[in-house]
């Protein structure tokens, strides 16, 4: 089976990332391309190493185009505007893989406090799945309506999951120390993001502000069966990708003992089945370099006496938007997971 794919917002880092993944998958055809351009133009113009590759052309978004070239529908758009395309879409049929935050908090009031945005389709977020494979499979499998996870929340939520899931520690103690590399601000003039601004040095911002913070809060919240607030603190790092989050836990009494030596084991087991996380040894902690360029999230536990220390790395624009995003596909469609991805 051939299906027909097309990419609104193509030319931001995510739609570039997709264009790349998609070329390498078989089972797929791209038949449509657009994004907020000054004038169309061949995606091989805008970038040079298509040439040869795809040569459609990157277009103005035009709604009846959008709804007659293409059967799935991967939306790399800021966000705020993603609600606007994609209530069209899925009254005309199509299949939505949304990457922006529009569909991933459930609590509408919660959007509109960290995005500064009234929400304009409260039934998609009813409707919505989100889209972390390694917990949703079987709902992302029927799914209409997707929403991709952030960067950000796609290694907390993973390094967090088995704990949470078992009451395996003090889930209020968590803290999150994040670095990100610069696209995943997205590819837009930015002051802060110019290479002199940049380069040799680092930063953190949006200390506990992030809105990527409630969207950890819901995920772990759900696995948790109780309200659960993370301290969520993020970096820049002066690199293109890649995110690496140190992240910290108190022991509870659930993990003394013999028991508290055996997290790797346990994590080894939660995600035996999943082609994408791989959990390192204590002497092999994941790092950047291992990870950015694929869909790998890899995870390592160091256990102290009176704490946990959980260390996940993943590349930003891979698992932590558009490798994702094909991954969600592939189940949407009954691929195999990692076809395009390894």
């Amino acid at each position: 089976m051939i299906i027909s794919v097309g990419i609104v917002g193509a030319t931001g880092y995510a739609g570039e990332e997709l264009i790349g993944v998609l070329l390498r998958h078989p089972n797929v055809r791209i038949t449509y391309l657009c994004a907020k351009i000054d004038k169309a133009k061949p995606i091989s113009e805008i970038f040079p190493k298509f040439k040869g590759k795809i040569d459609l052309v990157c277009k103005l978004p035009q709604i009846y185009e959008i709804l007659n070239k293409s059967e799935l529908l991967f939306l790399a758009l800021p966000h705020t505007v993603s609600m606007k395309f994609a209530p069209q879409l899925l009254k005309a049929g199509k299949r939505v893989i949304d990457l922006s935050a529009d569909y991933r908090l459930k609590q509408l009031n919660i959007y509109e406090k960290y995005y500064k945005c009234r929400h304009t389709d409260r039934a998609g977020i009813q409707d919505s799945v989100y889209g972390l494979p390694e917990l949703y499979r079987a709902k992302i499998k029927k799914a209409k309506l997707i929403a991709n996870p952030g960067c950000y929340p796609t290694g907390a939520i993973l390094a967090l999951a088995p704990l949470a899931a078992f009451n395996l520690a003090d889930l209020n103690s968590i803290i999150i120390d994040a670095k990100s590399g610069v696209t995943g601000a997205g590819r837009k003039a930015n002051f802060e993001t110019f290479f002199s601004e940049l380069n040799e040095d680092f930063k953190a911002y949006k200390v506990n502000k992030h809105q990527h913070m409630p969207e950890i809060n819901q995920e772990i919240s759900k696995l948790a069966g109780r309200k659960i607030q993370v301290t969520f603190v993020p970096h820049l790092l002066p690199l293109n990708r890649g995110i690496l989050s140190t992240i910290y836990v108190k022991r509870s009494h659930k993990v003394t003992g013999a028991e508290g030596h055996k997290l790797t084991n346990l994590y080894k087991k939660f995600y035996k089945k999943e082609p994408f996380v791989r959990i390192r040894e204590d002497a092999k902690l994941p790092q950047l370099k291992d990870v950015v360029g694929t869909n790998f999230c890899d995870i390592g536990i160091v256990e102290e006496s009176d704490k946990i220390i959980i260390i996940c790395a993943l590349d930003n624009l891979m698992k932590g938007a558009s490798g994702q995003a094909v991954q969600n596909m592939n189940i949407m469609y009954g691929f195999p997971e990692h076809m395009g991805l390894i």
